[in-house]
């Protein structure tokens, strides 16, 4: 009879002729589209994070070089740049055979006296100023043969007075660092072709090979872990965190309630969708880093895409959180951008959180990219394998953080379909 309703459609599956798994299919396969016919995402999704990472491996971690030295010397007549010295077992001019070792990064600019170079430094055009004093040579020679009777007249004139410009913290450091070990150089230069153990000119502290790392480390091996997961994590934001507003905007989300599709439903096709597009997104990143760039891998390759996709993942629930809670696209955006330099900064990317006030490094661990760097960290430049809880805390961390994103995202998402 018209109207009736018989026990068989009861069952809303049965009423709609249509199984869950081909709601998941066709949501999938709309996703899918959307984003194939949109170049301009497309273009966001592959090239961004390839433009990124080169942009990162070229302009971080590499050390200044043409870095301007203000030099007055009134123990030679230096002229026109040129500082004579004697290369064999030879007492004389020994500002120039000094300077001859300070040849890293620096380019050395001669001036005649000592005011005219400080005022260089002051007004940015050199970056520091070394002074030699008119005794230097023979006070240094003084200062080797008298050894402990050496009066501290003779001990002040066979010093390399330095002034620096420190308001840039890293050029400072590193010219403070080529200084002194340029120094060294020529000390054992000197002491090696006098045929002197060339050791007596080294401090009495001797740096084995490290146990990790090298004895020269890169800046950028070291930030190179947290920027890989914040470049995937980011990008998964940014990818995810409108998609559910853009649906609701063009009625999209209300056809699906209509049709009988539940929030799980339409959360796990998103997800299929961005975690294949994200599988590209990781292969790239990591492919240009390690094999382009030459970051430093001492692990197992498997662990490190594993965990690599584990927060891109992570990412995209997070993005869903935003989407799901914002009712407009530009709140959205306004969200994910406040999150990112706050987890940027905490999480140990850019400074060790050892650095941090206490309270500040509790709040840091509670971050998704905090154990997940620092596990990836023990990965590429220890080789430590997941069985130690400093990398396999950065998977479980992960985890934990999925769940909760996808938990969140799922209640919200109940909460405004009633």
């Amino acid at each position: 009879m018209t109207g009736s309703v018989t026990p068989e459609c009861e069952d809303c599956s049965g009423c709609f002729n249509i199984t869950s798994r081909g709601k998941i299919k066709a949501l999938i396969q709309k996703n899918f589209l959307r984003m194939w016919r949109n170049i301009g995402v497309m273009l966001f999704i592959f090239v961004l994070p390839v433009m990124q990472v080169i942009l990162f491996c070229l302009a971080i971690g590499r050390d200044p070089s043409g870095l301007k030295l203000a030099i007055v010397n009134a123990d030679v007549n230096v002229l026109d740049g040129y500082c004579p010295y004697n290369s064999s077992c030879s007492m004389k001019n020994l500002s120039c055979r000094y300077l001859e070792h300070l040849d890293n990064h620096t380019v050395k600019e001669y001036y005649a006296d000592l005011s005219s170079a400080l005022e260089a430094v002051r007004q940015g055009e050199a970056w520091g100023a070394l002074y030699f004093n008119e005794n230097y040579t023979d006070s240094l020679v003084a200062r080797l043969a008298l050894a402990d009777t050496a009066d501290n007249e003779t001990i002040t004139s066979s010093e390399v007075q330095v002034w620096l410009d420190m308001s840039n913290q890293q050029i400072g450091l590193m010219l403070n660092r080529d200084i002194q070990f340029s120094y060294r150089d020529f000390a054992k230069d000197l002491l090696e072709t006098c045929h002197y153990n060339p050791k007596l000119g080294d401090i009495p502290i001797d740096f084995m090979d490290p146990i990790y790392g090298n004895k020269n480390p890169s800046f950028t091996d070291f930030v190179a872990p947290g920027v890989i997961l914040t470049i995937v994590f980011f990008l998964a934001v940014a990818l995810t965190s409108s998609a559910l507003i853009v649906e609701r905007m063009e009625g999209l989300l209300d056809r699906s309630w209509v049709a009988g599709v539940a929030p799980g439903e339409i959360l796990f096709s998103h997800v299929v969708t961005q975690f294949v597009v994200m599988c590209g997104q990781t292969a790239l990143v990591l492919l240009f880093m390690i094999s382009v760039f030459g970051v430093k891998n001492n692990g197992n390759i498997v662990f490190v895409i594993m965990l690599t996709l584990l927060q891109g993942l992570c990412g995209m629930c997070f993005g869903f959180v935003i989407s799901a809670a914002c009712e407009l696209e530009r709140n959205a955006i306004q969200l994910a951008l406040g999150s990112f330099y706050p987890t940027l900064l905490l999480s140990g990317v850019i400074w060790p959180i050892e650095g941090m006030p206490w309270i500040l490094r509790y709040v840091s661990l509670c971050l998704p990219l905090t154990l997940a760097t620092n596990s990836l960290r023990s990965i590429l430049t220890r080789g430590w394998p997941i069985t130690d809880p400093e990398v396999y805390m950065g998977f479980v961390s992960t985890l934990a953080w999925i769940m909760v994103f996808l938990v969140v995202t799922l209640t919200i998402l109940k909460f405004k379909r009633n």
